[in-house]
């Protein structure tokens, strides 16, 4: 049910081109909320254009839109409820392979945007009382084998979102993560396709070391994303992130997402390792006819779950 209150108040969600920031943008504006809903083109501006949905053109990365979203939220009579830190790419790929600069990249958005944005907002959020809702990753509590850039960037989304909690806590501002498992959007297939192209440039001796398990994550990634969580539903989780009275501090997206991380409350490193190896085992290419397979190869990999979530 809408209230003439909620109908007052703003929300930003970032990243709301496509996928669960459209969603959550949809699912938003459905509730009564006049949603910003952060887009970096033109084009996608006219797709999530809706009732309650207002398109900024946004790169979380670039400091200008960043200041202009500030002030288009301070020129606004109504109060900021939240900000949605959604925006996210995903970048795969082993440790000693993946260029210095892609690590960068992933962490300019996946971190430092999300920082960049809240510390533009959280002005008009302490005069609302507002919350910030940061959708993090199962990736955000363990690190897959490849996952090093995607997952360092949301483990240190994660330590982030606790430190500010504690901040703003007493001064009335909440702070709620959103970690989902698998979810059927885009970002999978972009991710698959980037860790392709990066594998090709591996060096020979890097490919022998890691080419198996890069496309054993990558058809793990795909088979998990295909059996995830849709958008709508993930939306649902984020509105319940945003609108809750008494929100929890963390809430999952997805029956994997759940189970992994309770797994690792339980169960000790190597054995999560063992585990999650089997898991990846049968996603390895199968040799060719006569081929042995090389065995350093099958055993090298440590891990890999399907997260598409942010």
């Amino acid at each position: 049910m809408t209230t003439s209150s909620e109908t007052q108040k703003l929300i930003v969600v970032t990243g709301a081109s496509t996928g669960m920031g459209a969603s959550a943008a949809r699912a938003l504006a459905r509730q009564g909320f006049h949603v910003l809903a952060g887009v970096r083109r033109a084009g996608d501006a006219d797709a999530v254009r809706a009732t309650g949905i207002e398109p900024v053109i946004l790169d979380i990365t670039r400091s200008e839109q960043v200041e202009a979203l500030a002030a288009r939220v301070a020129d606004d009579p109504r109060a900021l409820h939240a900000l949605v830190n959604n925006a996210g790419i995903q970048v795969n790929g082993p440790v000693e392979a993946l260029p210095l600069a892609e690590w960068r990249r992933v962490f300019e958005v996946n971190l430092f945007g999300h920082i960049a944005v809240t510390q533009a907002l959280l002005p008009a959020l302490l005069r609302s009382k507002g919350r910030v809702v940061n959708i993090s990753s199962v990736g955000g509590k363990f690190a897959m084998a490849t996952y090093g850039a995607y997952a360092g960037s949301k483990f240190a989304l994660e330590a982030v979102s606790d430190s500010l909690r504690r901040e703003v806590a007493p001064l009335g501002v909440q702070v709620v993560v959103v970690e989902p498992g698998g979810v059927r959007t885009e970002m999978a297939a972009r991710g698959v396709a980037t860790a392709n192209h990066l594998a090709a440039a591996m060096t020979p001796e890097q490919d022998a070391r890691y080419g198996g398990l890069v496309r054993a994550n990558n058809a793990l990634m795909t088979s998990g994303t295909a059996a995830g969580l849709t958008a709508d539903a993930a939306a649902r989780v984020i509105a319940k992130a945003v609108t809750a009275r008494k929100p929890r501090t963390r809430y999952t997206a997805g029956r994997d997402a759940a189970l992994i991380i309770r797994l690792g409350r339980v169960l000790s490193d190597r054995t999560l390792d063992r585990v999650l190896t089997a898991n990846l085992r049968r996603h390895y290419p199968k040799p060719s006819p006569g081929v042995r397979p090389d065995r350093r190869t099958r055993s090298s990999g440590r891990a890999g779950t399907p997260d598409a979530g942010v």
